[in-house]
């Protein structure tokens, strides 16, 4: 049997396609799963609208490993066996094809040209295609692609619409009223992220980056002194039982002399070498705050779409101690962005985020736009929201962390695209330096403090923390902060509770009644999920793993109501009977979004989320 490993190229054109989804390994079809609905009535997937195009050559095939052990080079990098395990090896490792993951392969490709010196760039990424895990607002401030690739607006890229107006709405149930907007998109554009990080993709590659998409990373390797050596990528093959099924491969040992982890917000890993290196404790850096971010793109009538308008909202349909608000961006082509943002240190158990956004779109305000318009995709992330705060010590022996996985989003402003750029840029320079000019890797950390992003996240500080007293008292201190102080105030707000810890016991809270969707404007979850094109082999052990099986009949249901059978936006975990009519959590992780709600919210910090077999999750074109 042989094992493939798959190198994407590119044109030199950003163009439409339909029906073009890159798997690696191709996954047998699997539908969203839920005991008690049906997903018959569900429309057919949607294929792909737009991205950029790879088209896939072979890279290599490596025959039967034998027990004997070999070594050899291959284009600047170094590839071995040892006991039927492939090792490969690359001056930097990167792991997630990302915004700021491949503005590091970028960076690290241009001053390796302009040193005229040999540099071997991997990234691997679990997506079946680069992009198709990227989903976010997203109203993109150039800033950093500007610095990366000054050209850009002379090439075909995927960003075309300027922000054209910014409008701020108060919600209450039945009005939309109007408020000074704290937002200046002036210069910015509206775009779908997940169709720059394709671009991104191929400019990365033109530069000579190997990308690998369908490969997760599962594992973290270390060397005897306790540095960390690279990844491992997960197993394929493996059937629920943990049998090898006869399609079995090994996973492969990807090493770097430099690794960088670009995995997103709450990646799985990077959170393990947080934990392992104590790099929050090394700057006194309070926890992560999180939230949930829910987004549909919907075609409209052409007399209702305004390209470039900026719309954002805060009150209804939250309660007022719960923090969020939605986004509406029109996007081209008659698109347009609609999202619902949710904090995740809410404290009803009864509060489920997907019906939140459900109610969202029958507000009037909300309404008129959609009506008589289609979605075409649907899509949910957490992000990252605890900003200066909550920075780690993002150097650690062996490499660094860049991009969500630190968490440099800007709360106030929404945005986090152009400073996970710019981080990876800077980890890229600092990375170099280690490789071929003798510096440590700690001038990552001294240069970002010295950057833009340090700048722009300390005026911003006191924002999110100033909603913990709630709206009204946050928007004053907001307001305050926005137009007269300017992050200037001598001290810095703290963080409340922990996401997982804010969650009161279900005897304290109201129960909240959703109505049922219409399927006009609102839907039932198996219709949303085909929609986002996840897709997972159910014959897999679960990537969801409860660190003990037994909390969620004994303390989830009956103290918080299961609150997990709400947080999640895709229905991954429900309640059923079982032989003797007790309630037993059921984990259909077929639906998992990889949005990591899970992992953050869980009243006792009992689900685990781990990575499936590469390939699987969502397909994003749009997002």
């Amino acid at each position: 049997m042989h094992r493939f490993l798959v190198k994407l190229s590119s044109s030199n054109q950003f163009r439409s396609f339909k029906n073009h989804r890159l798997l690696l390994p191709l996954l047998p079809s699997s539908k969203p799963f839920t005991s008690s609905s049906s997903v018959s009535s569900s429309p057919p997937r949607q294929s792909n609208r737009s991205g950029y195009p790879y088209s896939v050559e072979l890279f290599r095939k490596i025959s039967p490993l034998s027990s004997n052990s070999r070594t050899l080079g291959v284009n600047g990098r170094s590839i071995s066996s040892e006991a039927g395990r492939e090792s490969i090896e690359y001056d930097v490792l990167i792991v997630g094809a990302g915004p700021a993951g491949l503005s590091a392969a970028i960076r690290l490709k241009q001053l390796s040209q302009e040193k005229n010196v040999d540099l071997s760039v991997c990234v691997v990424e679990k997506g079946a295609e680069v992009g198709g895990h990227i989903i976010s607002g997203n109203v993109f401030e150039p800033v950093a692609l500007d610095e990366l690739l000054p050209h850009w607006r002379q090439e075909h890229t995927p960003i075309e619409i300027p922000a054209s107006s910014d409008k701020f709405w108060f919600l209450t149930k039945d009005r939309a009223i109007s408020l000074p907007s704290p937002f200046d998109n002036k210069g910015n554009y509206v775009i779908s992220l997940s169709q720059l990080v394709r671009w991104l993709g191929g400019k990365a590659e033109e530069l000579g980056t190997e990308i690998y998409p369908g490969f997760s990373a599962s594992e973290v390797l270390y060397d005897a002194s306790d540095k960390l050596v690279g990844i491992a990528t997960k197993d394929m093959g493996i059937s629920k039982d943990g049998s090898k099924k006869e399609n079995f491969q090994p996973g492969v040992d990807i090493k770097g002399r430099v690794t960088l982890f670009a995995e997103g917000c709450r990646g799985s890993l990077s959170e393990r070498i947080i934990k392992k290196y104590k790099l929050r404790e090394e700057v006194n850096a309070q926890h992560q705050t999180y939230a949930l971010g829910i987004k549909e793109v919907w075609e409209i009538h052409e007399s209702k779409h305004n390209p470039g308008e900026v719309v954002h909202t805060l009150g209804w349909p939250l309660e007022p101690k719960t923090y969020g608000g939605s986004f509406l961006y029109h996007m081209n082509d008659r698109q347009v962005a609609l999202g619902l943002v949710v904090a995740l240190n809410y404290h009803n158990p009864f509060l489920n985020p997907y019906e939140e956004f459900q109610k969202l779109k029958h507000h009037p305000a909300i309404k008129r736009i959609l009506e008589g318009g289609t979605v075409l995709q649907y899509g949910a992330r957490t992000l990252n929201e605890g900003g200066f705060q909550s920075i780690p010590y993002p150097v650690f022996p062996g490499g660094a962390i860049i991009g969500c996985s630190a968490g440099f989003l800007n709360v106030p402003k929404i945005k986090g695209t152009h400073t996970a750029m710019k981080s990876g840029m800077l980890a890229a320079e600092a990375a170099f330096g280690v490789l071929h000019e003798g510096i440590n890797m700690n001038t990552y950390w001294d240069n970002l403090k010295d950057s833009w992003v340090w700048k722009e996240l300390y005026a911003a500080r006191n924002y999110r923390p100033a909603f913990e007293y709630g709206l009204l008292p946050g928007m004053a201190v907001s307001a305050m902060e926005h137009y007269v102080l300017k992050g200037k105030v001598p001290y810095t707000l703290k963080h409340g509770k922990a996401d997982h810890e804010a969650t009161n016991h279900a005897r304290k809270c109201t129960p909240i009644e959703y109505p049922k969707p219409d399927g006009v404007f609102s839907f039932d979850v198996p219709t949303s999920l085909y929609r986002s094109n996840t897709n997972h082999d159910h014959d897999q052990p679960s990537h969801l793993r409860l660190r003990d099986p037994k909390i969620p009949e004994k303390v989830n249901f009956p103290e918080y109501a299961a609150p997990e059978s709400r947080y999640c936006p895709a229905r991954v975990y429900e309640y059923v009977e079982d032989e003797e009519g007790k309630p037993k959590l059921q984990i259909n992780a077929q639906n998992c979004l990889h949005c990591k709600a899970c992992d953050i919210k869980d009243p006792k910090q009992n689900i685990e989320w781990t990575v499936p077999e590469g390939g699987g999750g969502p397909a994003y074109s749009l997002m």
